[in-house]
């Protein structure tokens, strides 16, 4: 993908950017900082079961997936993790992303995340399995039911076709009642379509360098 950039956020861990898109993978102010205070600390952490079913749509760097996976074995909670991604990152941007050095955690549980196995089961310990898919979010789909949604796409501005009321409608389906979908978005727009796809809307304070942020949850 040679229309991807490393580029170094200030809480010093690496994002991506889309040079075609003009878009990052994360928010410059701290691609840590960011996914943990939006996924982990507001979405993750307000699920309080000891087995939760997590749905992220839009892998990207596999980072929300990592803080979830030390999240999972900190709490002693067991994650089924689904993960939807249509375009894959190669390995050989995933091998220069500088996570497992800013958090202190196993590379290789980075890369496992990062194995090119689809639609299978990857188990890398009794707290944590993944399943990824290289689909988009309107191609998935599934009997499973859903305690938590990591709805993490590029903006609305730039894949318009992602934050559409029947994706929105789907989403709800996937959810069991009361399951939760967190987003770093806030727009007033994606937040009228949620209410309308039958969520309950919280706007959140947004980490350094965003207002806020929005947790839905499924009436």
């Amino acid at each position: 993908m040679s229309n991807l950039e490393l580029y170094i956020t200030n809480d010093g861990s690496h994002t991506l950017i889309n040079t075609d898109l003009r878009e990052s993978y994360h928010s410059i102010y701290g691609a840590v900082q960011e996914s943990q205070h939006v996924y982990i600390d507001n979405g993750l952490a307000a699920i309080h079961k000891n087995e939760i079913t997590i749905l992220e749509i839009g892998f990207g760097t596999g980072l929300n997936a990592y803080l979830s996976l030390a999240f999972a074995r900190e709490s002693k909670v067991k994650l089924n993790y689904f993960a939807i991604e249509k375009f894959p990152l190669p390995m050989d941007i995933v091998q220069k992303l500088n996570y497992p050095q800013i958090l202190n955690l196993a590379p290789s549980d980075f890369l496992a995340l990062h194995k090119n196995i689809w639609q299978q089961q990857i188990i890398l310990d009794e707290f944590f399995n993944i399943t990824k898919y290289p689909i988009g979010v309107e191609d998935f789909e599934t009997n499973k039911k859903f305690d938590l949604v990591y709805f993490d796409a590029f903006a609305p501005n730039i894949q318009p076709d992602i934050w559409l009321e029947s994706i929105f409608y789907k989403i709800a389906a996937l959810l069991n009642p009361g399951g939760t979908l967190i987003t770093y978005c806030a727009k007033g727009i994606v937040k009228r379509t949620l209410k309308k796809c039958g969520f309950q809307i919280e706007s959140l304070p947004g980490p350094i360098g965003k207002r806020e942020i929005t947790r839905a949850v499924k009436l």
